[in-house]
């Protein structure tokens, strides 16, 4: 990791609604932070009445821009952390097999190509699963290709792949904890 005094936390938001609120809590807690919000989870912020209740004081990049502009940030060194969370089966994929075609996907690509570091949390994480959704609690049932490219995803360099929100605000506090004996 290279070293600057400035660095932030990455965020990117995706079409998936599984553990959302609760991850909205967690951009909540965090400063330093630039929010990457895909089509699709610009969608789901209505869905769980969250747009325009975001922080304040974070930058937010909505996906508008055919060749995703603010990507370059990465080269810049600006940033310490990416976090991928919530992360639907259609990102996951898509950054399994390369394919840089969003926003989402594209800040992906370029945090792997310039070593920053990258916590993803996937939807589809086991057989069976119960989410909540606007209208309540739902049953999901990953198809088998889903579940295939989390495993695939696990082998990607400067990703830790997280299968639990829990575990997903356990990397946020060891990464949290990391940076601060870093950077004092």
């Amino acid at each position: 990791m290279k070293k600057k005094s400035k660095q932030k936390w990455a965020w990117v938001l995706t079409g998936s609604g599984h553990f959302f609120n609760e991850t909205i809590d967690i951009i909540d807690e965090l400063s330093d932070i630039d929010l990457f919000v895909s089509k699709a989870a610009e969608e789901v912020l209505v869905m769980y009445k969250k747009k325009g209740n975001l922080p304040k004081n974070i930058n937010i990049y909505k996906d508008n821009t055919a060749s995703s502009v603010p990507v370059g940030q990465f080269y810049r060194g600006i940033y310490h952390t990416l976090v991928m969370a919530p992360t639907s089966s259609n990102t996951v994929a898509k950054c399994v097999y390369g394919i840089s075609d969003n926003l989402a996907t594209n800040v992906f690509a370029q945090s792997g190509k310039c070593k920053v570091p990258c916590i993803f949390f996937p939807c589809d994480t086991a057989p069976e699963l119960k989410t909540f959704s606007p209208k309540g609690l739902v049953d999901v049932f990953p198809r088998k290709i889903d579940l295939e490219n989390v495993e695939k995803l696990k082998e990607f360099e400067e990703t830790d792949v997280v299968m639990s929100f829990s575990e997903l605000e356990e990397q946020i506090q060891e990464r949290k904890k990391c940076l601060r004996k870093y950077f004092s």
